[in-house]
């Protein structure tokens, strides 16, 4: 038997023999198709090729595309289980040609594949062409040997493809098999078409034309090749299969899930078991490409379809959470094709637990609310339906979004009044703007707050992409919505998806650019989040014309990402280095992250010393060192707390939370390095931040320190200036770099000698009469000895005084010192006066011929200064005035 991962290797092998370019599965979450909640055919990835905006190194391509389908108009959600071939998430199997072969070679190859590679029986195949495409019917007649009665003609646009209103279309050919006449139904075209007795299988489309208008059809220049083939059908006939759930990829799931919840794959709980395969396949592909449960977007999806998969596992009895214990059977069955659900298994095995286990702590309270309501009949309005309001306070208080509570009534044949559920919804809208309104935000801010209510979330593409295409929502321009903006506006601009980070947790926001389908160009300049997770990029129009409604691709700046990410990480790193060197006080108390440093504020009542530094530096490089990948994982605020994950300073936290982790394994303590919560950006492994430098250390505040430190090339050009700065002191100095702690110690005490050799040079100077004034005068029998002196430092000047008072023996000393248009003034009074004359008194009074103020001592020696130096001499005539006064009054 061929198992589902021989067909995918024989699929993509055979055609890489035939000259194709084997292409991996783009993401779920395309970013190339904002039109589009989730990746839902082969060909999105190739979108834009085919409309010739990108050009690729290969005009052949095969690849084995994840697809789901669970919202918008290709939503299947309901119908799974209940059917052979319904399913939320499913392989497309396709080949394309770009310009290069076209039908014949495209006939030929699907041919040859499902006969000879594939081995199916040419007499149990048919095709379908469209009806006016008679050169795919002759071609058809010539390469696979048909018959015409196995060639229909189909007049339908079931055959003929088009991308949109406008662009490449073309005719389809399909590929049925015929499972026998056993099976009720009729060929395609016919009325019997419905049944199951025929199936597609393959589908191949003839890109050939280009719908210039709705009228207007032009020949492409280079038709192209567009085809797909869903892997779960072609299994299914492959294997001898009527149902996709029996072949074999989906019968190990559905047979981990009959064994885990002790029940019969085949038994009374069969749907369920199917529902339970389907959704774990889709949920986790979903969350391995960046989707995480919410309530709003495509998160809304995810939680939908984990939510009625988590109900059937209820349902057939599980007490306990189920999902998560089968993801080694998914990962066991599909990781050896997709990677990523190797990559992604921890942090798939976590969502799913924590989901289902947060589920059952609302779903049985929730069933019997809803069979209270049903049962009694007051929760059903006149015509039988669940009224709305019930359905509403399922959804808000119970978590059962609108559908769950649908497809639990199902089977008994009730439906619920959705009128009303909306007319609920609409008031709790309201309810929710009132108070907001009254929660003291600026009323400038009212804006984001009606956008948000209107237009929902942003899906954040960021964690996995720098590059991706949005529709623009919401244009604004002066703080007033606007329907277009035009060259040189300024603007805010809100698109339904976005790769931009929006500034939050000390991240500032992503800059970039947002090009346009019709050549319009945004240059963004700033990127914010208002009303908890509403994206507005600010940004200025260069070029061309925006509007409501366009297609934009959106550019990150991918350099500056870069540097944020590893000043973020280093940021988790510095944390936890500091809290482990200066003691588990430490918390953060506000950072900053930009591209060309980190800011980081944390509690500690006293400075770093250089060791303490030096000690955090060379842990975070060796956390860095160790290049160890940096984790992500979703829990619940308290059990992330409880695991020892920190909460940061000023972030608020919904009912789950990111959880990163980085750093490694720590010796002799089973944890990981740093744990923390946070929904910012960060590098894949520690490694990518690069070097970590510490430039600055301070107090902002009382027991608030500071740490500004950069990364990468900023840390490297940080060390190479400082390496230049100490090579141009060392040549000044006309030393080596080695030898400059020396030679600046031995050129200090240098100056400390001749310091000390000036100071005792202007001593003997002043006591020798050096400098303008008298050398000494008597007043009234006191000696006055006073002196201008200039250059000389203030604070020689007690020692001047001291000096001179020894020299003359009895008298007074006053001294004035000039530098810079300002005075300083010293009055000695030797000891056998300072009952007659008191320093303090007789510096004021020259203090305030020079413009100054007061002056302060003790009787014997006293000091002031002044402004206004060119009043010296009046300073020391102030002085002797003074003297004379006092000593007359004390005679």
């Amino acid at each position: 038997m061929q198992t589902a991962n021989d067909i995918r290797r024989l699929f993509l092998d055979y055609f890489k023999r035939e000259g194709h370019e084997i292409v991996p599965s783009s993401p779920l979450v395309p970013r190339n198709d904002p039109t589009l909640m989730f990746t839902n055919a082969g060909m999105v990835q190739f979108k834009n090729v085919f409309t010739g905006q990108e050009k690729r190194d290969y005009v052949r391509a095969v690849t084995a595309q994840k697809c789901v389908r669970a919202g918008g108009k290709h939503n299947d959600l309901e119908n799974v289980g209940y059917t052979a071939r319904h399913h939320t998430f499913f392989e497309m199997l396709g080949n394309f040609s770009f310009g290069d072969y076209f039908k014949d070679r495209a006939i030929e190859l699907a041919w040859r594949l499902v006969t000879q590679e594939y081995g199916l029986a040419k007499g149990k195949l048919l095709v379908t062409v469209f009806s006016e495409d008679d050169e795919a019917f002759n071609l058809w007649r010539k390469i696979a040997g048909l018959p015409e009665s196995k060639i229909i003609r189909i007049p339908t646009s079931d055959n003929f493809w088009a991308m949109g209103d406008t662009g490449p279309c073309g005719p389809c050919s399909e590929i049925f098999y015929d499972h026998g006449e056993g099976i009720p139904g009729g060929p395609p075209g016919s009325p019997d078409a419905e049944g199951d007795r025929f199936i597609e299988i393959w589908n191949l489309v003839f890109m050939q034309y280009e719908q210039v208008t709705k009228e207007q059809r032009v020949n492409l220049p280079r038709p192209s090749i567009d085809t797909g083939m869903g892997l779960e059908r072609l299994a299914a006939v492959l294997q001898g299969k009527h149902d996709n759930y029996d072949i074999d990829l989906m019968r190990a799931l559905i047979e981990a899930s009959a064994e885990a919840s002790k029940t019969d794959p085949d038994g009374p709980d069969k749907v369920s078991h199917r529902v339970i395969a389907d959704h774990l396949r889709s949920s986790a592909f979903l969350i391995a490409d960046g989707v995480l449960p919410s309530n709003e977007g495509r998160g809304y999806v995810l939680r939908r379809i984990m939510r009625r998969a988590m109900r059937h596992a209820h349902q057939i009895g599980c007490t306990e959470p189920l999902m998560w214990r089968l993801v080694p059977a998914l990962v066991q069955q599909m990781g050896q094709a997709y990677e990523e659900l190797v990559r992604a298994q921890p942090v798939i095995t976590e969502t799913l637990k924590l989901e289902e286990t947060r589920f059952k702590q609302t779903l049985g309270a929730g069933l019997k609310e809803l069979e209270a309501a049903v049962s009694s009949g007051s929760g059903l309005t006149k015509d039988g339906k669940l009224s709305g309001a019930v359905a509403f306070q399922l959804s808000d208080s119970r978590g059962f979004p609108l559908d769950l509570t649908q497809s639990i009534l199902r089977d008994r044949g009730i439906e619920v009044d959705v009128d009303g559920f909306n007319v609920e919804l609409e008031k709790q809208r309201e309810r929710s703007r009132a108070a907001w309104a009254g929660s003291g935000e600026a009323a400038t801010e009212a804006v984001w707050f009606d956008l948000k209510q209107r237009l929902g979330a942003t899906d954040f593409l960021g964690y996995a992409t720098e590059q991706a295409e949005g529709q623009v929502t919401a244009l604004l321009k002066s703080g007033a919505e606007v329907q277009s903006a035009k060259q040189g506006d300024e603007i805010a601009i809100i698109t339904n998806q976005t790769p931009f980070y929006g500034e939050a947790g000390g991240q500032i926001g992503d800059t970039g650019a947002f090009v346009s389908a019709t050549g319009a160009i945004i240059e963004i300049a700033d990127t914010h989040r208002k009303v908890g997770d509403l994206f507005v990029h600010y940004g200025k129009v260069t070029k061309g014309e925006i509007k409501v409604g366009d297609a934009v691709e959106m550019k990150v700046d991918g350099k500056r990402r870069t540097t944020l990410r590893a000043h973020h990480s280093a940021t988790h790193l510095l944390h936890e280095a500091l809290r482990r060197q200066l003691g588990a006080h430490v918390t953060q108390k506000g950072s900053l992250v930009a591209p060309d440093r980190l800011r980081f504020d944390f509690s500690h009542t006293k400075a770093m010393t250089p060791e303490d530094i030096a000690a955090v530096e060379r842990e975070v490089n060796d956390r860095i060192r160790a290049n160890a990948a940096v984790e992500t994982h979703l829990m619940t605020p308290q059990a992330a707390i409880e695991a020892g994950a920190m909460a940061l300073f000023g972030e608020k936290y919904g009912d789950e939370v990111r959880v990163v982790s980085m750093g490694g394994k720590v010796a002799n303590e089973n944890k990981v390095f740093s744990t923390e919560l946070c929904g910012g950006t960060h590098v894949r492994r520690t490694g990518d931040i690069g070097l970590f430098k510490i430039v600055s250390e301070g107090a902002v505040g009382a027991g608030v320190r500071r740490i500004e430190a950069v990364t990468g090339a900023a840390a490297e050009a940080y060390v190479a200036e400082q390496q230049r700065l100490l090579n141009e002191a060392a040549s000044a100095l006309r030393t080596l770099p080695s030898d400059l702690t020396q030679r600046i110690a031995s050129l200090l005490e240098e100056r400390k000698r001749l310091e000390r050799e000036l100071m005792e040079a202007r001593k003997a100077a002043a006591a020798g009469g050096a400098g303008a004034g008298p050398a000494s005068k008597q007043i009234n029998g006191v000696t006055l000895a006073a002196r201008l002196l200039d250059g000389v430092p203030a604070k020689e000047l007690k020692g001047m005084a001291d000096e001179i008072k020894r020299q003359i023996g009895s008298g007074v000393v006053a001294l004035v010192a000039v530098a810079e248009g300002k005075a300083s003034l010293v009055v000695g009074v030797t000891d056998d006066l300072t009952k007659r004359l008191n320093a303090v008194e007789l510096v004021k009074v020259g203090s305030a011929a020079l413009g100054g103020q007061g002056g302060g001592g003790r009787p014997d020696m006293a000091q002031a200064g002044g402004p206004d130096a060119s009043r010296a001499n009046e300073a020391l005539a102030a002085i002797e005035r003074a003297i004379g006064a006092g000593a007359k009054a004390a005679e």
